[in-house]
């Protein structure tokens, strides 16, 4: 039997669509896009298609687009050049933002000494829109706002349009981090005061290493990365043709499947539920608003036992399933997660994100559960 994968919030694999247009940009179409030859021009018009392809899924204008070596370099461009740029001093965020976030507004706190306060959440992560305009309104200093759409860990979703008014309101700059939901949401800039928005491939079945990021085309932000002046001069280095090539037909897959893949992953995630419950009782429970708004590809799964945390994944794996217990990206460390600490989830439960895609099928369910039954 074939590996079962529930781990598609850490990354998907790539589509064969997806690697189908990829793959003539690594042999024939290899130009430059800068060089202004054949070859260069050939690549140049396929990064600019890419570019179309991304805005359109964000209702944004191609020119509002930059291309990034992912999420992290997104978010850390946009929070950083906020304060280096447009005179930002303070900072408002939430103890359970992705950690390139998260570390990002703690490194600027320390060394640049921006203001720093986190918005109250609610019992399923949600940001505290009321205790938000208190803060917005408490102080005049010129602030950021960044709180991410959807919890990497829990799937909870933020009214990142309901944040954005407020931060109009309060002439705040707003930069939220939607690497989860780009492909599985409808988001529009368009219409809303969104500054910053930032993106990723590899959740959406693109490749790794390239994303995006928004930036409203009324701010003004100097380069990240200084060099040959790529992306019309805010993001230097020789653009990765093949993995924009990769994100631009991902995102447009995800936008012209999204009402299927919505109902297939939905439909897998309430049935586990029920799985789970059915099997476990009250020997497990749920993290983040899991009956409400919450992203459809993910539950997060307390299991009342004895057996570690890093002991369950383990045997899961021995087992042919691939999980997680929570965010992928801290090189494998296992401590405590700062977005279980901030929900108080308690210590002596052991949790397990399962998190779908529409490659997933009922079977991997069952098995999995007998798995479980077994371990447990």
């Amino acid at each position: 039997m074939k590996r079962i994968y529930f781990d598609n919030a850490a990354t998907t694999p790539v589509s064969s669509e997806v690697l189908e247009a990829m793959i003539p940009f690594f042999m024939e179409n290899y130009g430059n896009p800068s060089s202004t030859h054949a070859e260069g021009r050939t690549a140049r018009a396929a990064v600019e298609k890419s570019r179309r392809n991304v805005a359109k899924a964000v209702f944004a204008s191609p020119a509002e687009i930059f291309f990034t070596s992912g999420g992290t370099e997104a978010n850390n461009t946009a929070i950083k050049c906020a304060v280096r740029d447009l005179g930002v001093t303070r900072i408002i965020s939430s103890p359970i933002e992705h950690a390139c976030v998260r570390n990002s507004v703690l490194s600027l706190n320390r060394y640049e000494n921006v203001a720093m306060d986190y918005v109250r959440l609610d019992s399923f992560g949600r940001a505290d829109l009321i205790h938000l305009e208190e803060l917005l309104a408490v102080s005049d200093k010129k602030t950021l706002v960044t709180l991410m759409h959807s919890n990497n860990e829990i799937g909870t979703l933020n009214d990142i349009y309901a944040i954005a008014e407020l931060c109009h309101k309060h002439n705040a700059y707003f930069h939220t981090d939607t690497v989860q939901t780009i492909g599985y949401f409808d988001i529009d800039v368009s219409k809303h005061s969104i500054h910053f928005l930032s993106g990723s491939a590899h959740k959406l079945h693109g490749p790794k290493g390239i994303g995006f990021l928004y930036v409203n085309k009324n701010i003004h932000i100097a380069p990240f990365i200084d060099g040959g002046g790529q992306e019309r001069g805010l993001r230097s280095g020789t653009e990765n043709v093949p993995g924009i090539i990769g994100l631009g037909a991902a995102v447009a897959m995800a936008m012209k499947d999204m009402s299927i893949w919505k109902e297939k992953i939905n439909s897998l995630r309430i049935q586990f539920k029920k799985l789970l419950e059915e099997a476990f009782g009250d020997q497990v429970s749920f993290n983040g608003d899991v009956d409400g708004e919450v992203h459809y590809k993910v539950l997060s799964v307390n299991f009342d036992t004895p057996i570690a945390s890093d002991m369950l994944m383990f045997k899961l794996d021995l087992a042919g399933v691939s999980v997680s217990g929570g965010s992928a990206c801290s090189s494998g460390a296992l401590k405590a997660s700062p977005v279980l600490s901030a929900l108080n989830v308690p210590t002596h439960l052991r949790t397990v994100r399962f998190s779908f895609s529409h490659f997933n099928e009922i079977y991997e369910l069952v098995y999995t559960i007998n798995k479980l039954k077994e371990i447990l």
